[in-house]
């Protein structure tokens, strides 16, 4: 069965992930977070002390759901979302990303998580390695600062310390990091719709990428 895939790449703070997730919702479709899985990799392997040369063999063995009623992530039926979205995880996700042997891991998994009626692909290289036959792929961007801007609220909302220049050094770097890895670096399909969301706000972004699922009849 040829299932139906919406790939949505880009860097964090995009808005990825509130994206997909309304994508899901309005289209009642399947959700996965590739860069979640990366996270809990990151996660695993720092609580087990594990460098990340190592994390392969750790890639097999998560188990993990996206449920999209909610933000919350599950790592074999424990909510981790917030322990996920730390710095230290997030570095720690990117170095093991930048692995082979880490990456051809997760494909499989990945590609499984495709079953009717459709998925949401959210990640960084869903649609140029892992769902490249996506009818299609999205490649949603915004300004560093911008990005920056955003995690600093984030982390204020949330009640603890922000430094915006931090936020916005480690943005840069793991953005170098991604674009500049010799592994599926991070870069828009060449069949990408490309969207800057630095001048948009959740609904607007959501708004534009249903009309392209549209006039590709996904929708239906």
């Amino acid at each position: 069965m040829n299932v139906p895939v919406i790939t949505v790449d880009g860097p964090g703070g995009a808005g990825k992930g509130t994206l997909c997730r309304g994508l899901a919702r309005a289209l009642g479709w399947h959700y996965l977070d590739s860069g979640a899985l990366y996270r809990l990799l990151g996660l695993r392997a720092h609580q087990l002390g594990v460098p990340a040369e190592q994390a392969a063999a750790l890639a097999r063995e998560l188990d993990v759901s996206f449920p999209v009623e909610s933000n919350e992530v599950y790592l074999a039926g424990e909510p981790v979302a917030a322990r996920i979205r730390t710095e230290e995880v997030g570095d720690m996700a990117s170095k093991v990303a930048v692995r082979d042997d880490v990456r051809q891991a997760l494909l499989a998994r990945q590609r499984d998580f495709a079953r009717a009626p459709g998925l949401i692909a959210d990640g960084r290289d869903m649609g140029t390695v892992v769902f490249a036959d996506a009818p299609l792929k999205v490649f949603l961007d915004a300004s560093a600062e911008v990005r920056a801007r955003r995690r600093e609220k984030e982390l204020l909302d949330a009640g603890k310390s922000a430094i915006f220049e931090k936020i916005f050094r480690e943005i840069c770097e793991r953005d170098r990091r991604d674009r500049e890895r010799s592994v599926a670096p991070l870069r828009p399909a060449q069949d990408a719709q490309v969207l800057d969301s630095s001048g948009l706000n959740a609904a607007e972004v959501l708004d534009t990428v249903m009309q392209w699922a549209r006039q590709r009849n996904l929708t239906d």
